[in-house]
């Protein structure tokens, strides 16, 4: 009889718990008219809170899906974070106009995810309004990610789990205070994220705490996903970005960083009069299931203006002419091309050197399994595979079984690098 009490007790409370740590979005119909310019459906949903996100009281949330503009079986990802002066309502009406915080609009063949951090102002992407409150970078100091990246994330797995969007392409991105929050959130989570591309971020302390910045020891997280940052040197919250540039080459982790004196600037076609290569890497192509390359230490790099001659007028770039393509990916081979992107294929104001050599890093190795202390063999020569390899070696992997070859020397015209066990 006490068995079956149990048993009864136990059934009838088992709901309460379920709904009580249930999260189930539901749409609002009434919010949706004329935020777009566009065929493409658009639905807005509400939602509480989960109890594991650690809120410490209840609040009501709200994100905006946008579909693709033709319907398409695993479509692409595109999510956005809006700048401390937008919510999420005010920042899908921006994609209404070209020139309006271009990095708001998501392409038309995409499903694009909008989240609101601005109806409770306790979160702002990362727990607080911004970097230059000392207090607030106190208590969001540290490892452990604050209520609001937890909703984020969850978000995004509930949109990709709900339209069945391609988990190997969703792509993050973010203006001003949405930029910091897309590198805090961003670089920590290279298991959802492709790639992720920041706006003019407003600050990198975010990232900093997030990704361990002055931990003297590399922190295991997944790998990160390729970083695209475009940043003034004029604009008073691009503050610390030698920090950024500093840890994401040590780390070897991947880096596309344009700059120039363009300011808190969102629009596109005003900043590339200033740096003609913000959207030259094609980051929206970059699959979280392939292997992609790292540079660092490269010498074809400009000086950096941070910190100490942000006055500055010239433009810069760090690794924007490398590029990359992987040719086989076998559990004990690995194959790609390495090449300088080419002036004839890319217009630019900058000069694109015929070679340059940089360390170059293999992350996200889909087959080929590799422990720290491995040596691996390679060799480096003509696409063609008609002449002898020009340079050939062996690798000792790093920590958590990192590949890494220094000063390679790339060309213009593609050459074949080739790592085996």
């Amino acid at each position: 009889m006490k068995k079956l009490i149990f048993l009864m007790v136990a059934m009838t409370t088992a709901p309460i718990i379920a709904k009580e740590n249930a999260w189930t979005p539901t749409l609002d119909l009434t919010k949706s008219k004329g935020l777009i310019d566009s065929e493409r459906k658009l639905e807005v949903y509400q939602h509480g809170i989960k109890k594991e996100w650690g809120y410490e009281t209840p609040q009501q949330d709200t994100f905006i899906v946008i579909h693709p503009k033709t319907k398409r079986k695993s479509a692409p990802l595109y999510v956005v974070l809006h700048s401390a002066g937008h919510n999420v309502f005010s920042c899908v009406k921006c994609t209404k106009q070209v020139g309006n915080h271009d990095i708001y609009h998501s392409p038309d063949n995409f499903y694009a995810l909008y989240v609101d951090c601005r109806a409770n102002r306790g979160d702002w992407w990362w727990g607080g309004m911004h970097a230059k409150d000392v207090n607030l970078t106190k208590k969001n100091s540290g490892l452990n990610p604050m209520p609001v990246e937890l909703r984020v994330i969850d978000t995004v797995k509930w949109v990709i789990d709900k339209y069945k969007t391609d988990p190997e392409r969703v792509y993050l991105s973010g203006n001003s205070m949405g930029g910091s929050g897309a590198l805090g959130i961003g670089l920590r989570n290279g298991n959802i994220f492709a790639a992720i591309k920041a706006n003019v971020p407003a600050g990198i302390e975010h990232v900093s705490e997030r990704m361990g910045f002055s931990h003297k020891s590399w922190l295991n997280y997944a790998d990160p996903p390729i970083t695209i940052d475009y940043s003034a040197q004029n604009d008073g919250w691009s503050f610390g970005h030698e920090r950024l540039v500093k840890v994401m080459n040590d780390r070897k982790y991947p880096l596309y960083l344009y700059w120039g004196p363009f300011g808190h600037a969102n629009n596109h076609a005003r900043i590339m009069e200033v740096n003609d290569l913000i959207n030259s890497f094609d980051w929206l192509s970059v699959r979280k299931n392939e292997a992609y390359v790292a540079f660092s230490n490269a010498s074809s790099n400009d000086k950096l203006p941070w910190p100490d001659n942000r006055s500055d007028k010239s433009s810069g770039q760090v690794n924007a002419f490398f590029r990359w393509k992987i040719i086989s990916d076998e559990p004990n081979k690995i194959t790609l091309s390495l090449h300088l992107t080419n002036p004839i294929n890319l217009k630019t104001k900058f000069s694109i050197p015929e070679e340059a050599t940089a360390d170059i890093s293999i992350r996200r190795i889909q087959n080929m399994k590799v422990a720290p202390g491995d040596i691996l063999n390679w060799n480096y020569g003509e696409e063609t595979g008609n002449t002898p390899a020009k340079a050939t070696g062996k690798v000792k992997a790093g920590s958590w079984g990192l590949i890494t070859i220094a000063k390679m020397a790339i060309s213009v015209k593609p050459k074949i690098l080739t790592i085996w066990k």
